[in-house]
């Protein structure tokens, strides 16, 4: 009997099986344009199993080398859980959101997406999408099943989904929106940057499409940009054609990065997960935070829905200043200049947070968010919000650190 591997053994060995002839722990970097044949029949042959979209068959650097060919087969592995899925590898996390989206929908069609996604994928949807003629509907990111069962027209091809949602951490029933998607035939796409790659498994859910930004934890150290979709076998054709017309490809090196990232992922995340909570939990004590968006603390609105389908938790979440306090954008309870030097005043000058506009590596991050634009459906009326990411620090430092900022808030608060 076969037992089933663990995903944290998984991402220690998964696409090292390349050559039996040269075993090293690491896959080697492959750099390529120009791929050599033997004779113009092997050529030829290559070519017509390349354009068809078969595994490994590569007549030139864009199409793939070893390493990005290792990439993809442990990114299927990993991600794809014992599905049969495919995985391609874009340049940047938003590729791998854009290029799905352009494989399934043509102009006249229909998107539902979650309102609380990624804000360049809402302005490719209302940019780009909406020039080709795609029209997108924005849905509340609790909805439940049968509140976006309403939303779903003819021309509707995809829904879309972001679990937990960025910046203000909504969780999705995906199961249950993924099974609707199945029932009146829309491809289920989801953002899955946040749990991934140990404390999520998007395809259980019945997910047919899941994109990821290889840039974070993957990577996991702040020095490479790209991004993946992980897709059923029966999408990939799609995928597939959109890729090689738009000459969408990525390097040996980056591959290699991420590669090497992946092999220490595991015992990664756990210290984020440990940290962030930590941190979330000391956040909660004080008096000029309203509440903290985290989907692993128990007072989180759809915290039974993590604790269901979320094996864990990352080292991203976000808490709210108290507006009774701070005041809001649509209000001068505090003067604007008074409340941007407070917010300046708790995240400048920190030894520990960086302030950046990404997350997933091995430093943290505190950034306020400004969120007015990225909602539709439900825009934002709470107080200053913000977002930090719990690096591979000590703990106990990083909370010394953020004490510190809060001291400097009150200062300018009590100025």
């Amino acid at each position: 009997m076969t037992r089933k591997q663990s995903v944290e053994s998984a991402v220690t060995e998964a696409g090292r099986q390349l050559d039996a002839r040269v075993r090293t722990a690491n896959v080697p970097v492959y750099r390529a344009s120009t791929v050599l044949f033997d004779s113009l029949e092997e050529a030829a042959a290559t070519g017509a199993r390349s354009m068809a979209g078969e595994r490994h068959a590569t007549t030139y650097g864009t199409v793939g080398t070893p390493t990005t060919f290792a990439l993809t087969d442990a990114l299927a592995e990993i991600e794809g859980g014992g599905h049969a899925c495919r995985a391609a590898l874009m340049p940047s996390g938003l590729l791998a959101i854009t290029v799905p989206l352009l494989a399934c929908l043509k102009p006249g069609d229909h998107m539902l997406m979650s309102d609380s996604v990624y804000g360049p994928a809402r302005v490719f949807a209302q940019g780009m999408l909406s020039e080709l003629g795609v029209r997108t509907t924005f849905y509340p990111p609790n909805a439940s099943p049968e509140a976006v069962a309403a939303l779903i027209e003819p021309g509707t091809r995809v829904l879309y989904l972001e679990s937990p949602g960025s910046y203000t951490f909504e969780v999705q029933d995906v199961p249950a929106l993924c099974a609707l998607a199945r029932e009146r035939g829309l491809v289920s796409i989801i953002d899955n940057a946040w749990a991934s790659p140990i404390f999520a498994r998007p395809f259980d859910w019945g997910v047919d499409i899941s994109v990821l930004p290889l840039t974070k934890y993957w990577g996991g150290h702040s020095d490479l940009l790209m991004g993946a979709a992980v897709v059923r076998e029966p999408l990939w054709p799609a995928i597939f054609r959109v890729m090689r017309q738009l000459g969408v490809c990525v390097g040996g090196d980056d591959a290699y990065l991420v590669l090497r990232g992946l092999r220490t992922v595991g015992v990664r995340m756990r210290q984020h997960e440990a940290n962030a909570l930590a941190l979330a939990r000391w956040l909660q004590a004080q008096p000029e935070v309203a509440r903290v968006l985290h989907p692993a603390l128990p007072d989180h609105p759809q915290h039974a829905l993590w604790q269901r389908d979320f094996t864990g938790s990352s080292g991203l979440f976000a808490f709210e200043l108290d507006r009774a306090r701070f005041g809001g954008d649509d209000d001068e309870r505090l003067p604007p200049g008074r409340r941007q030097a407070a917010l300046a005043a708790l995240c400048d000058g920190r030894r520990y947070f960086g302030i950046g506009y990404s997350w997933g590596g091995y430093e943290s991050l505190i950034m306020p968010a400004k969120i007015s634009s990225l909602r539709s459906v439900e825009p934002w009326r709470g107080g200053p919000l913000v977002r930090v990411h719990a690096g591979l620090e000590a703990p106990e430092d990083l909370v010394a650190d953020l004490a510190d900022g809060f001291a400097a808030m009150r200062r300018v608060l009590q100025g």
